[in-house]
């Protein structure tokens, strides 16, 4: 509804046929502005509904300079106080001078479904109204406002077919200077935590979005919807003193080629149900891009970073043991993250997670994809191998070229069908509903900082987690320090909103914790209805979520200890069953009890505590609100030694071991051994019908090396062949690999990586033996691989690092190719040098990851003391992973 109080008034017809058109909805119906308000009015724009709550958005055009200011009232008491509108061009000053042209209003009504969110279904209702403006020099200016029941929000739209360079926007917010207030300091990726402080007393600097406010009765939710590539992102800066937040964009000149509708800047206002329960976000953008949504699945995810960083990721046992557990558990998905990207076997990972019904999400720098050709590599690629998605991480920035990229590759990747999942990001700006394959976005101080507060985990619900799906990744139990209680920690998987969750437990963390692995079977991760139950930003919050027909709850709560008691007047009618898990004397408990809608659930629980529960309508027979699990039997392969010595025609013993750990038995279980062509294996193997949960099968081989066989690793594949329980003999069966590398020597040749070090130092962790330098633990490096080159034996340095080995004048030769290790994702340049006796014998240039491997070839006769030393190249010395791969002595007397 839109009123008015230019200076005159309009003629009586005219006033009843805007009047009857926007209550009635009927479309859209200009009326004509008088020559006073072409100078000076003001106008409210409010919905039509008579809640007493309702919203108006108050738009006064000052009849002395032409400026424009904004304001919101809700149910008569203001909220959001006048603040300047307007935007500048390079072409005109958009902020001054303004005369109205007209204006026109009309409903808005929507219905669309997501795949993801805090509730499928929407209804989008909004009055809009547009009002149309000339400026100086008779530039043209529209204002776009929109008012619904949960907020209101506003755009720019410049006209201009030929074109617009944007410099800056007046647009601000203005509140009441002692309204509380809920910031993050702006960075880049929006990975900061929250401080609550006042609208007035914040210090001066720039706040990123969400920005809550309470002002009077009301919380304000400032942010921003539908920004992409015609744009940049924006942020709040504010002043010491002032209580106006005014809106900064990313870029000092935005570029648009033909008519530009700039995003709109976003309120959301109402008590704190509201501002949990609001789409308005999602309303505001357009229209999902994508037709057939069929093969988007949102589900959890296995995560092992936290579990074991980059040496998780470039293991293929321990990726394969997350996607057993997945398997076992009825995950959806398993997730590797950065360090896969030089190892050789993710078709092989992804063929195993798929035969036990698990999809695996690959991780990627943004970098991987920045151009059309490496997408047009890239994704095809990892989509025949069968990926299912992508984590996209490291975009850090709100530019409008950053944005164009996030639009390439989401076309990209809907049109290869692969979901995502951005890290290192902006925040959501409505983008789930456009391009739904979007699962989450990280853009918070999540989990994975180690030391979260408990005032920053009770105010994400209110904040970011309101604008849309956040990557919080929580349940990391072996991780950092949680000031949270482990049921709090279970909550978050309910409290938190995310299409994918993103669970960063290790796997026995999860297998110590029973009642949480029970919960995590059950809990999904989209839901059909969402309500808050109770809370304050940080304080507490808790959440009753209903997917189908059962609802799950999760409280998380400051302080304490306490008794929570949380209100039932959501379920409906008759009885029902609620599961309640909670922090016990020795770890999490369940209790269930029979309710019902006038009931209140009491739970007592611990300092920073909460719980987490299930209700389901209670009846006869029924035991448990639990649905039945789709399962693989967790089970673990070994194979020993991992590592073997032999010399040509000798011999290496290779024994194996299949564990059912849970939900056996495993039926039609065989463990054989296969080793290289020419090579043989002695031993039967072993088979058994079936093998219930505990048990083992054993299996002994003696294998042959060739006389002629090359020097180098070759690998011995241990084998078991299983079926789950109640799967057809038909079916083909599941498979588990183990290898033993075997490494077979040259005459006359000794490794680096075989001999003692006289002395040792190193960059970053300790210099490794046969493997990358990879992290700051011993054995966490991946394959020596310098451009695509991989060796088998070899160091693995940072510098400023050197390894010295006594040689006692035994070598007349020393030999290697040396290089930047491919597991960087950053530019890193290094200088080699070979030392005998404390004097230089060989230095190469300065080396980065562009190049390929140098080769070294030196004379060490008569050297005692051989010293190897990678020395930053002059760029400081980060990402100076420097591979001294197949570093070997040839013998004096071999010569």
């Amino acid at each position: 509804m839109l009123t008015g109080s230019p200076s005159s008034k309009f003629g009586l017809l005219t006033w009843l046929a805007v009047l009857l058109s926007t209550v009635l909805g009927l479309g859209t119906l200009t009326a004509p502005a008088s020559a006073e308000e072409r100078k000076g009015g003001s106008w409210t724009v409010t919905r039509q509904t008579g809640a007493p709550g309702r919203l108006s958005a108050d738009v006064r055009l000052d009849g002395t300079d032409g400026t424009l200011s904004f304001a919101v009232r809700r149910g008569g008491a203001t909220v959001l106080e006048p603040a300047p509108l307007g935007i500048v061009t390079d072409a005109a000053d958009l902020t001054t001078g303004l005369r109205l042209r007209g204006r026109d209003t009309r409903e808005v009504t929507e219905h669309y479904t997501t795949t993801t969110g805090k509730e499928r279904r929407r209804t989008v209702r909004m009055t809009q109204t547009r009002f149309s403006f000339t400026g100086d020099g008779g530039a043209r200016l529209d204002l776009d406002v929109r008012v619904s029941d949960d907020g209101v929000a506003y755009r720019y739209v410049l006209p201009d077919k030929d074109g617009v360079t944007v410099l800056r926007e007046a647009s601000a917010f203005q509140l009441p200077a002692a309204s509380p207030a809920w910031l993050m300091p702006y960075t880049v990726n929006y990975e900061r935590p929250r401080t609550e402080t006042t609208a007035g007393g914040a210090a001066a600097g720039d706040y990123g979005y969400p920005s809550l406010f309470r002002s009077g009765d009301s919380f304000v939710l400032l942010t921003e919807s539908d920004v992409d590539g015609r744009y940049a992102g924006s942020r709040l800066t504010h002043e010491t003193g002032s209580a106006r937040y005014t809106v900064r964009l990313a870029d000092e000149r935005i570029s648009s080629p033909g008519p530009l509708a700039t995003p709109w800047r976003t309120a959301v206002i109402g008590d704190l149900a509201t501002v949990t329960g609001s789409t308005l976000v999602d309303d505001l953008a357009p229209a999902s891009r994508i037709r057939d949504t069929s093969w988007i699945r949102p589900g959890r995810v296995a995560w092992s970073w936290l579990a074991g960083f980059g040496a998780a990721q470039r293991s293929l046992e321990t990726q394969q043991r997350f996607v057993d557990y997945s398997a076992a558990h009825g995950w959806e998905y398993t997730l590797v993250d950065d360090g896969w990207k030089t190892t050789d076997w993710m078709p092989q990972l992804i063929t195993y997670a798929q035969q036990r019904g698990v999809k695996v999400l690959l991780w990627m720098h943004w970098s991987d994809l920045d151009t059309a050709a490496e997408r047009a590599e890239v994704l095809p690629r990892i989509k025949k191998w069968g990926a299912s998605g992508l984590k996209i991480d490291f975009m850090d920035s709100d530019s409008q070229a950053r944005f164009r990229w996030y639009d390439d590759i989401l076309r990209a990747t809907a049109e290869h069908k692969l979901l995502v999942n951005f890290h290192g990001s902006t925040l959501p700006h409505g983008i789930q509903r456009t391009w739904p394959q979007v699962m989450t976005m990280e853009a918070v101080y999540g989990a994975e900082q180690g030391n979260v507060s408990v005032a920053d985990v009770t105010t994400l619900p209110f904040t970011r987690n309101a604008v849309g799906s956040m990557d919080y990744t929580p349940m990391g139990f072996q991780f950092g320090t949680r000031n949270t209680s482990e049921a709090a920690e279970l909550a978050l998987s309910v409290v938190y909103e995310s299409g994918f969750q993103n669970y960063a437990g290790s796997v026995q963390a999860y297998r110590d914790r029973p009642q949480l692995e029970r919960f995590l079977e059950q809990v999904p991760t989209v839901w059909d209805e969402s309500r808050l139950l109770s809370g304050h930003p940080g304080d507490g919050a808790a959440f009753a979520r209903r997917s189908g027909d059962r609802w799950f709850l999760g409280s998380v709560t400051a302080g304490g200890p306490a008794t929570e008691r949380v209100p039932l007047g959501f379920l409906g009618s008759g009885r029902w069953r609620v599961e309640v898990v909670r922090d016990g004397a020795d770890g999490l408990i369940r209790e269930s009890r029979i309710v019902d809608r006038h009931d209140t659930l009491s739970v007592p629980t611990l300092r920073n505590g909460g719980f987490a529960a299930l209700a389901c309508r209670d009846r006869p027979g029924r035991t448990t609100c639990d649905e039945p699990v789709r399962r693989v039997p967790l089970t673990s392969l070994t194979a020993t030694p991992q590592k073997a010595e032999a010399d040509p025609g000798g011999t290496v013993s290779v024994g194996g071991r299949f564990l059912v750990e849970e939900f056996g038995p495993a039926a039609d279980v065989r463990l054989t051994a296969s080793a290289p062509s020419g090579w043989t294996v002695g031993g039967a193997g072993a088979e058994a019908e079936q093998l219930p949960t505990g048990s083992t099968l054993d299996a002994n081989w003696t294998v042959r090396v060739p006389k002629d066989t090359a020097y180098g690793n070759h690998d011995v594949v241990v084998t078991a062949e299983y079926r789950a329980p109640g799967t057809s003999p038909r079916t083909p069966p599941l498979r588990s690999l183990r290898t033993v590398r075997v490494f077979v020597s040259p005459p006359g040749v000794d490794f680096v990586s075989d001999l003692p070090f006289a002395a040792e130092r190193n960059g970053w962790g300790p210099v490794e033996r046969d493997q990358a330098n990879g992290e700051n633990s011993a054995g966490d490096g991946g394959s020596l691989t310098i451009r695509g080159a991989t060796y088998d034996k070899g160091l693995g340095m940072h510098a400023e690092g050197e390894v010295a080995v006594d040689i006692g004048g035994a070598y007349d030769r020393f030999t290697a190719q040396v290089g930047i290790d491919d597991e960087v994702s950053g530019e890193g340049t290094v200088v080699f040098q070979v030392i005998g006796d404390g004097r230089v014998l060989a230095t190469t240039g300065v080396l980065s990851r562009a190049d390929t491997a140098h080769p070294i070839d030196v004379d060490v006769t008569g050297v005692r003391r051989l010293t190897l030393r990678a020395t930053d190249g002059g760029d400081g010395i980060n990402f100076d992973h420097a591979d001294w791969g197949d570093a070997r002595l040839r013998s004096a007397d071999a010569s």
